[in-house]
């Protein structure tokens, strides 16, 4: 990573998910959520877009947009959109532009592997153009959390619905049929 909070923020332009160009500069006067993230619809990259989805009236409140960054296609965003019922724009990156511009293209290692993938950063610019912060440490299931309290927010995003504990597993013991066994010796008679 080279950028580094007071630098300021790299221009880009790059194409939404319906194949509109959207550049930094569209985001001047405005404080701008971007985050970089691996892959539409894998477990961590949607519970991050989902927390950022669920709270997004809480950072629009706070003078936040919200754009997300990822190497899928803008089909592929549009999917992902649609399913989960995103609010706010995706940034298709397959020519790693605006990654490289960032410096969350980098290389990483799995079981001892290595090979180049998104850093999954989220970077907090200012309406002058400047990183105001930058998390590195991405809580996917907390991130608005993350974002308003490195940003002096004090109240808290919206708690998610309570969700109720399922009822225990009936025996399998009961709930079983007889036997195939049985069956046929049933069948014998």
């Amino acid at each position: 990573m080279t950028l580094k909070i007071g630098d300021k923020a790299p221009a880009f332009s790059a194409k939404d998910q319906d194949g509109k160009d959207v550049k930094l500069s569209d985001f001047k006067g405005k404080k701008l959520v971007l985050y970089f993230y691996p892959k539409d619809m894998t477990p961590g990259c949607t519970a991050e877009a989902c927390d950022l989805r669920d709270n997004y009236n809480v950072l629009l409140k706070r003078g936040y947009e919200v754009l997300g960054v990822s190497t899928d296609t803008e089909k592929m965003h549009q999917k992902f959109i649609a399913k989960e019922k995103l609010p706010f724009r995706l940034l298709a990156d397959p020519e790693k532009t605006v990654h490289d511009a960032y410096g969350t293209w980098v290389e990483k290692s799995m079981y001892g592997r290595k090979y180049m993938g998104t850093a999954r950063v989220t970077f907090i610019i200012n309406e002058a153009g400047v990183i105001e912060d930058l998390i590195e440490k991405v809580d996917t299931k907390n991130h608005t959390s993350q974002i308003l309290k490195t940003n002096g927010a004090s109240a808290a995003p919206a708690k998610k619905a309570a969700t109720k504990k399922a009822a225990p597993a009936k025996k399998v013991v009961a709930a079983k049929k007889a036997s195939p066994a049985k069956k046929t010796a049933a069948k014998k008679k």
